[in-house]
């Protein structure tokens, strides 16, 4: 299945230049490679992405309608440039899931190319979702306020185990300015952002009167750089991070799910046809999970069911503090009790089964929503938030099984009997 290349562009800092690359970048990377799919959309609702791209009448949906449900390639909509935009809305209503859900949503899109998240100058359920969506973070710093500010976006980042999507771009930055004889500003935040172990680019957005203007006038449009501002040095920076962009494009290769592609698309489509409460995607990383041998989770009350990444079980399998995980054949029980039934917060707990569906032991955890975290990846097995979930039981296996095996009906029954007497014992030993 197709899926685009996701770039999202994010400061909590406002005024860094962050609409400007974004909108510029799309339209550069249209021109470097035409025959490549660009798309652009915006989570801010100062709708500069509609007064640099729109083509005849406004589209009747916008961006709100991706986050009801509607399907990405559904609200594209073909703009100047040639690149495809998505419209914006004014006014926007986080939707009733958990921020990584964007990037399912996105990763099922059946359009392929790149596509280009604008979001707002604030850390919000809108920015967070980007950046869990994104296959390259670019980050535009401006001054040292900007620099302490993407320290939030990079703990997003790094709890889901992203860290290294993330770059720093130095922007709007005089190049001429310099903090001493010997040190220009752009120089010094590059140090300063390296120091702090952050990823820069050898690239420097300068500041441009000429720029700004392209913003101003009597016309409602935004003219991008290429068309209007070549004679800047910033349409040669900006033709620079297009490069840039490029390269990760043709180095990813179609994206992080190639590191699981054990098996051909059309083979994984064959395979769980049928299956309507499928999951795609691992919990805990949002990758495509069908395409290799991974740990199978069912939801008992949704029915939904999919598989989590072996490196993923790995690295989230000490959390769970399970005495006998390692056990062949063992099944991880979370137990699920919602808030109204206990309190003000959900409560979580691990039980271990045996083969035979025995509780061998059990262990309340605590339950941090942290993007990559068990609490996300509640979220996206039971397909509610934690704060509607009300008694949720989700089994895990924790042996490894090939996708076209547990999908066999015979496994499945065999699962089912399992599943049958685990939920018995934990109702006689008063945990379900």
């Amino acid at each position: 299945m197709k899926r685009p290349f996701v770039i999202t562009i994010a400061s909590e800092k406002g005024g860094v230049g962050k609409t400007t690359i974004a909108t510029n970048l799309a339209v550069y990377l249209k021109a470097l490679r035409e025959d490549l799919p660009v798309t652009i959309a915006s989570f801010d609702n100062h709708f500069s992405v509609d007064q640099m791209f729109v083509l005849g009448p406004r589209p009747e949906k916008n961006i709100a309608a991706l986050l009801a449900g509607v399907a990405p390639a559904d609200l594209v909509t073909l703009g100047q440039y040639g690149v495809q935009y998505i419209a914006s809305s004014r006014r926007l209503t986080p939707p009733p899931h958990a921020p990584v859900w964007l990037q399912s949503a996105l990763h099922s899109a059946d359009f392929d190319g790149i596509i280009v998240l604008d979001t707002r100058p604030i850390l919000d359920w809108f920015t967070e979702a980007a950046l869990l969506a994104a296959d390259l973070a670019l980050v535009p710093v401006k001054d040292r306020a900007a620099l302490v500010n993407a320290d939030a976006l990079r703990k997003i980042l790094a709890a889901a185990g992203r860290e290294r999507r993330l770059w720093l771009i130095p922007s709007l930055v005089d190049i001429r300015a310099r903090l001493s004889a010997e040190v220009r500003v752009h120089e010094f935040l590059a140090y300063a952002a390296r120091e702090r172990d952050y990823q820069v680019l050898d690239i420097c957005i300068s500041k441009s009167p000429k720029v700004e203007s392209l913003a101003s006038g009597f016309s409602s449009s935004i003219r991008p750089v290429l068309t209007h501002a070549r004679n800047t040095a910033v349409h040669g920076q900006l033709k620079a991070l297009a490069e840039f962009v490029l390269a990760r494009f043709d180095a990813q290769a179609g994206g992080p799910a190639a590191c699981h592609d054990e098996l051909a698309q059309s083979d994984v489509a064959d395979i769980t046809a049928g299956h309507r409460r499928l999951v795609r995607e691992c919990p805990f990383c949002a990758r495509q999970a069908l395409a290799s041998p991974g740990h199978f989770y069912f939801d008992l009350r949704s029915r939904r069911r999919g598989f989590i990444h072996p490196d993923c079980f790995e690295r989230i399998k000490d959390d769970f503090n399970l005495e006998g995980i390692d056990t062949p054949g063992a099944t991880i029980a979370l137990a699920l009790d919602g808030p109204g039934l206990i309190g003000p917060d959900c409560r979580l707990t691990a039980h271990l089964c045996d083969e035979e569906g025995c509780l061998i032991g059990s262990t309340e955890l605590v339950l941090m929503p942290s993007p990559g975290g068990v609490g996300y990846a509640m979220a996206i097995m039971t397909g509610r938030l934690l704060d509607q979930a009300y008694r949720e039981l989700i089994l895990i296996n924790t042996v490894v099984c090939a996708v076209e095996i547990q999908l066999a009906d015979d496994t499945l029954r065999s699962f089912a009997l399992r599943r049958r007497r685990i939920v018995r014992e934990l109702r006689l030993a008063g945990s379900f």
